[in-house]
């Protein structure tokens, strides 16, 4: 935990921390080499692939985040790459089997859909060890952990940081209304929408206030707001602009580049917008001037170390969970627009405190 967080302090972006300061195709895969670092360890002859989500590795998202803790690895320690980019989820077990047979040592994929393909091609190939972003091998009856003994899962507790990012929302709001969209009904991305819709309860609750979420509830699962896929820019757009037609000024999409279109509804109609997975400011810089913040994940960081493990020997199939404890999760500094004064950033960082400490429990 200790190096996980020691590299998430070198992995934060450029941009200044003027918030809270908590810290983001071919069927045929290609190799590259990097010119590796001469202070850290090499192992030149250690081979890290990578099979994306259908979103693909430019998403502003989780792919490219994750993707990022590939080239780190190839730059610090001189490990070989190749990486073979998914646009349909029907490629995802050929996609990995074209990198097992380029004799790679060791294979990241990216979301929570790749689990089943992940686990089979696992099985099928012992010597070859396997990590997984956002996924947790569970035991199909009794949802007890029973990862393969050569894969890894790399989760990510994102309702913390989403409860900050709700309270926060409801903060800002000035016409009571918030709301947030997903990708798919999935754990990964409900996760996120828990978070905030509790963020702004905790806010409605401690303020006297009523400000309400469109697009989720988490105590009616099956009438969320969700895009269905995660590449539709035009479906999350026009699903923003729906919820602020009905009075939502805070947007947050959990979409991926789907989600992206949330982020232009937003900018068109002056309203705000809050990213995920990365800082928005970064990644996606046309949309900072109307970000609040983003809820982050670590990606790139559990990534390389996942990564470097498998290359130093030191692999094992424990699950990474990562929290706001440890950094593994965490919320951006705030938008150069975002206005948040002394005294509500200093609300946001006592409700971290509390979350981490366990005296507020999300999810």
């Amino acid at each position: 935990m200790a190096a996980i967080a020691a590299l998430a302090l070198t992995a934060c972006g450029d941009r200044e921390d003027d918030g809270d300061g908590d810290s983001s195709a071919s069927d045929t895969p290609t190799s590259t080499e990097s010119s590796p670092t001469e202070d850290a360890e090499q192992f030149p002859d250690f081979k890290a692939c990578m099979v994306s989500d259908s979103g693909g590795f430019d998403d502003k998202s989780f792919n490219q985040t994750s993707h990022d803790g590939m080239e780190a690895a190839a730059e610090n320690y001189g490990v070989q790459t190749a990486e073979a980019e998914s646009s349909d989820p029907s490629q995802f077990a050929d996609n990995i089997d074209s990198l097992v047979n380029q004799d790679c040592n060791q294979i990241t994929t990216v979301g929570f859909l790749l689990g089943d393909a992940t686990r089979a091609a696992a099985k099928a190939n012992p010597d070859v060890d396997f990590a997984i972003v956002d996924y947790e091998f569970l035991h199909p009856e009794t949802f007890e952990p029973n990862p393969p003994p050569n894969a890894k899962g790399l989760t990510f507790d994102t309702g913390q940081p989403s409860f900050l990012a709700g309270y926060l929302a409801a903060a800002k709001s000035e016409t009571g209304v918030v709301g947030t969209f997903g990708g798919l009904n999935i754990p990964t991305v409900t996760i996120f929408m828990t978070g905030f819709a509790q963020g702004v309860e905790h806010y409605n609750t401690e303020n006297d206030a009523d400000v309400k979420v469109l697009g989720w509830d988490p105590e009616n699962p099956d009438a969320g707001s969700f895009t269905n896929d995660f590449e539709d820019k035009t479906a999350g757009q026009s699903l923003a602009e729906e919820m602020i037609g009905q009075g939502a000024d805070v947007i947050f999409p959990v979409a991926g580049p789907a989600g992206l279109g949330g982020l232009q509804a937003a900018q068109d109609n002056e309203v705000w917008g809050i990213w995920v997975d990365t800082d928005g400011c970064v990644s996606a810089a046309e949309y900072c001037d109307s970000l609040l913040t983003s809820v982050v994940k670590g990606m790139d960081v559990a990534v390389e170390k996942a990564i470097l493990d498998s290359a130093s020997g030191s692999f094992n199939n424990e699950v990474y969970r990562g929290t706001l404890e440890d950094g593994g999760v965490s919320l951006a500094p705030y938008g150069p627009n975002a206005d948040v004064d002394d005294e509500l950033a200093a609300e946001i960082e006592e409700l971290k405190q509390q979350i981490i400490s366990g005296e507020i429990t999300v999810g």
